[in-house]
């Protein structure tokens, strides 16, 4: 029988880390798979950038691998040379493009551009006559104005009779706005201009959606969708039940239970007054680990969420934070935890599967994207290995 993830022990340094981060590969995969049904006809890629989401770019890597996953997509070069050692004969496509100096890195390790600009197409033209035919994929803007050719610059190339035979994309892609609004009007014209694109260069493999585009209907998914978000647990859609597994739990460790009277304030700027009697307690955690300040319980003009603040987890209760987050440390009141439930040493979640990641995210006006990419480096991580 195969081991089940939840037996790996951890490692002393995880049980005794004033942070920690539990990642379950297992999820990780299930949630890929998922991915791949939704996406019908289409095959399902992976999104890996930004360190697998905060993850880690490794051991995402190769459980996406060993899920099914061959088609990558990177931020930047490196990512891509360090994934390809995990995923062998995966396309790995990087969507910043390539630019001069950084041939040698695509070369090597087999990488995909993605074309993203006039001045990006002209320096790939000029590479692959010197080096030889290798495959790029072409990002056109269909209205997000962000990367991609302009729709009127793609179109003139794909009638250019002067074209480079060289120069032949492996995939076109666009990505969606608004798709994360099912009802917004720009998904359909997002839509409608890529179809012209597509039958402009007839033949090439095309892609339109991320996580959220694949939940909207199979007219969106083409021949390969590109989940991200989704495949780390995070919503992807705004207003539905999200149907991935919680992937990340994050935890950290209480330094201290302290005893505060009623009236007396609490951190930065005594921005909190106690109205009871009240057990705080202090856990090592703070903005300096991506916990953002805007999840203080008080004090902090910049959120503007109507939410009154984070609320941690620990012995069967949610907790509330109070006072302001600092770089390194939050406070929780546990007041309503019975006394002998909390002390000092005892793990509290401030993410996972009892806080999901959007929901502490709301409280702080953002999204669960950038709270699990901005997970610091002082989480020690424990893998919950897939079977």
């Amino acid at each position: 029988m195969p081991k089940s993830p939840f037996e790996i022990p951890p490692s002393d340094s995880f049980l005794n880390a004033p942070l920690r981060a539990t990642i379950d590969l297992q999820a990780l995969a299930d949630n890929w798979r998922f991915m791949s049904r939704q996406s019908g006809k289409a095959r399902a890629g992976a999104v890996v950038k930004a360190d697998a989401y905060g993850l880690g770019i490794e051991d995402a890597g190769q459980t996406l691998y060993n899920a099914g996953a061959r088609d990558f997509f990177v931020a930047v070069p490196p990512e891509g040379e360090t994934l390809r050692i995990y995923a062998p004969d995966a396309r790995i496509f990087v969507l910043s493009g390539l630019w001069e100096g950084m041939e040698d890195i695509f070369f090597d390790n087999d990488l995909v551009p993605v074309i993203a600009s006039e001045e990006q197409l002209a320096f790939w033209m000029r590479t692959v006559a010197e080096h030889g035919d290798h495959p790029c994929a072409m990002h056109v803007d269909t209205g997000f104005n962000r990367l991609g050719l302009s729709m009127e610059d793609a179109l003139y190339l794909a009638s250019d009779v002067s074209r480079p035979a060289s120069f032949s994309p492996v995939l076109l892609l666009s990505h969606l706005a608004c798709a994360d609004d099912p009802a917004s009007p720009m998904n359909q014209k997002q839509l409608e201009a890529f179809r012209t694109i597509r039958a402009a260069f007839e033949g090439i493999e095309a892609s339109l959606s991320a996580s959220a585009g694949t939940f909207l209907d199979s007219d969106y998914h083409f021949d390969l969708t590109r989940p991200g978000i989704s495949l780390y647990g995070a919503e992807a859609v705004n207003g539905v039940a999200n149907p991935m597994k919680p992937v990340v739990k994050a935890e950290a460790r209480i330094i201290q239970v302290r005893n505060a009277k009623a009236g007396e304030t609490v951190s930065y700027g005594a921005a909190c007054t106690l109205n009871r009697d009240s057990r705080l307690a202090i856990a090592s955690v703070g903005y300096a680990d991506g916990y953002l300040r805007n999840l203080s319980g008080h004090g902090v003009a910049l959120r503007n969420t109507g939410l009154s603040g984070a609320s941690g987890f620990i012995a069967g209760h949610k907790v509330p934070v109070v006072g302001r987050v600092t770089m390194d440390m939050t406070i929780f009141d546990v007041t309503d935890v019975p006394e002998k439930a909390v002390s000092a040493g005892d793990y509290i979640e401030v993410f996972g599967p009892n806080m999901p990641i959007d929901d502490v995210a709301r409280n702080a006006g953002t999204i669960g994207y950038e709270m699990l990419t901005s997970l610091g480096l002082r989480y020690e991580r424990h893998y919950l290995e897939a079977e």
